[in-house]
């Protein structure tokens, strides 16, 4: 059994392609807008900032991506969050890292019926935190939580996400 200060098998071979550097800010949100999980499922990214530390995604309520009670599906709503912290986490750590979503929840709190809009932030001194907690090889697990809400101002769910990181090193 490795100590814990030792990384397990599976801590150096998984994501080693995960550890390289992203490409830019802009080319992230056509790619993420364009990936078919996200494209079929209505969901567009309009905005991730230069700095990596924010993320604005939304999905339009159509007929044909409605659930039956006529509202934004659960999972769409949470697929509108999924990828972003762990993006925006490696945008600004850059290479180097494995980051991965290690656990989520979400709360839905009313029906999306229109346009739903989820902006989701990661600051740098929270990023700062995350890489002073992993120089010494150590993992970091961290909560982040983003809202989804509707074109009339309603919440619409809460999602929680759990990020873990550690150098790949």
């Amino acid at each position: 059994m490795p100590t814990p200060a030792e990384p397990r098998t599976s801590d150096r071979t998984a994501g080693r392609a995960g550890t390289q550097s992203l490409p830019g800010p802009q080319v992230v949100r056509r790619i993420m807008s364009l990936y078919p999980p996200l494209l079929g499922a209505g969901v567009r990214v309009t905005h991730i900032a230069d700095d990596w530390t924010s993320v604005v995604a939304t999905h339009r309520i159509r007929r044909w991506n409605r659930n039956p009670n006529r509202a934004a599906f659960g999972g769409t709503l949470y697929a509108m969050t999924d990828p972003f912290f762990g993006i925006m986490a490696r945008g600004q750590l850059g290479a180097g890292y494995r980051v991965w979503t290690s656990g989520a929840s979400i709360e839905f709190i009313a029906p999306g019926r229109e346009l739903v809009t989820a902006a989701m932030s990661l600051p740098r001194e929270e990023v700062a935190a995350i890489r002073a907690a992993t120089d010494d090889g150590s993992k970091s697990i961290t909560s982040h939580t983003a809202e989804v809400v509707s074109s009339a101002g309603v919440l619409v769910a809460r999602v929680t996400q759990q990020l873990y990181v550690r150098r790949s090193d």
